[in-house]
């Protein structure tokens, strides 16, 4: 099967055939893969934002759709021929073991999930199943755009009806954080980002306000609209805009974005009541969350189509990668595998 291996850091994923092991183990099922996100985590793997890799070379990506082909001893969740979301996020089922594939001779390793490839082998527990006939690409984005998105509003902001909410980085996950907080009640939302086409896609999603961060001025143009925001999110990882965000705000910041250098922040008003959150995917459950949410789309409460604004195929991976890289891509890149 045709698969993009991260070979070497900061160096372009090698797309080339892989081969399967023969026989599944405990909890391991083989998926065949329809259409898999691209997140910023593969980029930081692919930049080496935590440091040297040793698991190389090895699989990446943790958000698809697909249909299970075959399933190994032990599994009950889902059976041959269902539909799945696949996702990083631990849900119901057995932590199973990851899968090792072949690579010209070489071992290439691999996770409980991984995605770039057009089949996986997964762990049982990183499997949904569902029963929508929406579309499959929008679908994928269920694995951990749009559950981060939805969780870090429900689950690390706790916003109420009528809070503010300020949306650092409106990307494939701010433009869920903005979805989100529109049908929480958030009032007012503004977006920031360093591109306009972002920002002025965000509106869809329900931003009130849009302003841009290549001006200097882009904190005082905030204040000018919201004093003191209720609930500031980041999803850019940039140090200098984690630390503005944060005053901001006097009660919570929520960090999606994981900064390649530490930040520095007056701690006194964490004493007095002011929160500072890390989100690990919005503490979501899969099991229960993904369900939900397909439940809203088919409802049509939220559009996961439109948040897909790229598409390639695998063979092309790369070029989706530099892309976003470069901060031209402005909802979600998926891949046809």
């Amino acid at each position: 099967m045709l698969a993009a291996i991260l070979v070497e850091q900061n160096k372009p994923l090698v797309v080339d055939d892989i081969s399967l092991q023969t026989r599944l183990d405990v909890g391991q099922v083989l998926v065949k893969i329809n259409y898999s996100g691209i997140c910023g985590s593969q980029i930081g793997e692919i930049q080496g934002i935590k440091g040297p890799d040793k698991y190389l070379p090895h699989l990446l990506g943790h958000e698809a759709f697909g249909s299970v082909l075959e399933i190994g001893p032990g599994v009950r969740s889902v059976s041959k021929d269902d539909k799945v979301v696949l996702h990083w996020r631990k849900g119901r089922g057995i932590d199973a073991s990851p899968a090792v594939y072949e690579w010209n001779g070489r071992k290439v390793n691999s996770g409980q999930i991984t995605t770039f490839s057009e089949m996986s082998v997964i762990s049982e527990n990183r499997l949904t199943k569902i029963h929508s006939s929406l579309d499959p690409r929008g679908l994928s984005l269920l694995g951990c755009a749009v559950t981060t998105g939805f969780g870090v509003i429900c689950n690390n902001a706790k916003l109420k009806i009528g809070e503010s909410l300020v949306v650092l980085g409106v990307g494939g996950v701010g433009l869920n954080i903005v979805e989100a907080g529109k049908l929480a009640g958030a009032h007012p939302i503004i977006s920031i980002d360093i591109n306009q086409e972002r920002l002025n896609f965000s509106k869809r999603f329900g931003a009130d306000y849009t302003i841009s961060s290549i001006s200097k001025s882009w904190i005082d143009e905030v204040r000018g609209l919201l004093p003191k925001a209720d609930v500031v999110v980041d999803c850019t990882g940039i140090k200098e805009i984690i630390e503005a965000g944060y005053e901001l705000t006097n009660s919570r910041m929520i960090l999606v974005g994981v900064p390649k250098e530490n930040i520095s922040i007056n701690s006194l008003p964490l004493h007095l009541g002011k929160k500072l959150i890390g989100s690990h995917g919005g503490e979501s459950d899969p099991t229960v969350d993904i369900p939900r949410l397909e439940t809203l789309a088919t409802a049509g409460k939220i559009n996961l189509e439109e948040l897909v604004t790229e598409e390639v195929e695998l063979k092309n991976i790369q070029s989706a990668i530099d892309k976003m890289i470069a901060g031209k891509v402005v909802g979600r890149c998926v891949v046809r595998c």
